[in-house]
């Protein structure tokens, strides 16, 4: 083999990886992660987190998902705040805001009103162009990707709402 070659493969290992792209299975996610591969499930069964499924049903996550399963942990074992408690911060994220509702959508919106689940688990209530798109692609659900993008979040929205 030639070296020509040998770099030319290297470059094509040595490519950055796209964050969003969806390439891990859910053993390399647990393994890397430190956890078992049920508790990714949980998550996700709890409406932590929404991996890729293929039509095999197999779940394949991203490295955001990955720093998202990562601050779950330790927001459950750092900050002792459960699963029920991190579904109650997630629904205060002001979807209407990040969505740019107008006031009569956002008053009809079971997510306006709703503090124990976020709006990705309201799909089945919610109406027009949030019932209809994928909420793994939702601008709303991919605007919180660490625990520090979530602080950050709800720190604007609290702002904004001492100003009003």
């Amino acid at each position: 083999m030639s070296i020509d070659f040998l770099e030319q493969k290297l470059k094509i290992f040595m490519k950055p990886i796209n964050k969003k792209e969806p390439i891990f299975p859910i053993g390399i996610v647990a393994e890397r992660l430190g956890i078992s591969e049920h508790t990714i499930r949980m998550y996700e069964r709890e409406g932590l987190i929404i991996p890729y499924k293929k039509e095999s049903g197999h779940r394949l996550f991203s490295e955001l998902d990955m720093e998202r399963i990562e601050c779950i942990k330790k927001t459950i074992s750092e900050k002792k705040i459960s699963i029920a408690g991190i579904r109650r911060l997630l629904a205060l994220i002001p979807c209407w805001e990040i969505k740019k509702c107008p006031i009569d959508v956002r008053n009809s919106c079971p997510s306006y009103f709703d503090y124990e689940k976020p709006c990705w688990l309201n799909k089945e209530k919610l109406q027009g162009e949030c019932a209809t798109n994928e909420c793994r692609e939702c601008e709303v659900y991919n605007s919180i990707k660490s625990c520090d993008e979530l602080k950050e979040l709800l720190k604007q929205y609290l702002s904004k709402a001492e100003i009003l």
